[in-house]
């Protein structure tokens, strides 16, 4: 029973880990490195969750406004920050990270990491069985590839803040603002109908309805921003391959 929860809760972090491995065309990443991203994404946790205990004691007491401020601050705000910071101690200075598709590597593999041990918690934390299997299918559906998408965008910004000759900053600051918005956005739509006292049925139907029309998105949004880091980095890897023959050659 616990072996099968914990595929429950594992196989889908697994299965994106690999995805986003497979397309990474040009030069693929060490597992050291990678291994490294995942488990700072899950050393995030104990630091995004005090920070959200903290800032839910200033939680509005307002239906609709509680869910959007804990969806936007307490949640998107906190674990995007934490991810963000791991990922720049992860990799920002390390020479592995010499291509653009490597942000988005990175930032997926801290995202996969964070969502692995937020899932386990979760799906171990329910008091049945059923419960548990229940939260595992849900949270493979929505929220892993949620965290997924999140670091996408994340490592997309980053990796343009990374071979930025101007704006570097600002990108840095997209690399957390954007991401924090997909998050807050995904949560409060999930949140808002537990922060109302009455009439929650009808509005958590539609607002579910809502979130799997904003999930598609995302994941049109990401297959985008995947393939133009593709070409950013099949441009570096030609220019690299004609450097280093014009140096043969030159020698």
């Amino acid at each position: 029973m616990t072996i099968y929860l914990l595929s429950i809760a594992v196989l889908p972090v697994l299965i994106l880990a690999w995805v986003v491995y497979r397309q990474d065309k040009y030069e693929k990443e060490p597992f050291s490195m990678l291994l490294k991203a995942f488990v700072l994404g899950a050393l995030c946790i104990p630091f995004a969750a005090l920070t959200e205990q903290i800032l839910s004691l200033f939680t509005p007491k307002m239906p609709i406004v509680e869910g959007i401020y804990t969806g936007f601050v307490v949640a998107g705000g906190s674990e995007e920050f934490f991810k963000l910071a791991m990922l720049v101690l992860a990799v920002w200075r390390s020479h592995y990270f010499n291509e653009y598709f490597d942000g988005i590597v990175y930032a997926c593999f801290v995202a996969l990491g964070f969502a692995c041990f937020e899932n386990i918690s979760y799906i171990f934390g329910q008091n049945t069985f059923l419960d548990a299997m229940v939260t595992g299918s849900v949270r493979a559906v929505l929220s892993v590839p949620g965290h997924f998408l999140f670091g996408v965008t994340m490592g997309y910004y980053l990796a343009l803040a990374k071979f930025a000759s101007t704006h570097r900053m600002g990108y840095l600051f997209l690399a957390f603002f954007v991401p924090m918005l997909l998050h807050g956005t995904f949560d409060s739509l999930l949140m808002i109908p537990e922060s109302m006292a009455a009439g929650r049925e009808m509005v958590s139907v539609m607002l579910f309805c809502v979130l799997v029309w904003f999930d598609i998105k995302m994941w049109k949004w990401s297959v985008r921003r995947i393939h133009k880091l593709q070409e950013l980095s099949e441009q570096q890897d030609f220019e690299r391959k004609r450097l280093f023959q014009g140096f043969k050659w030159d020698f």
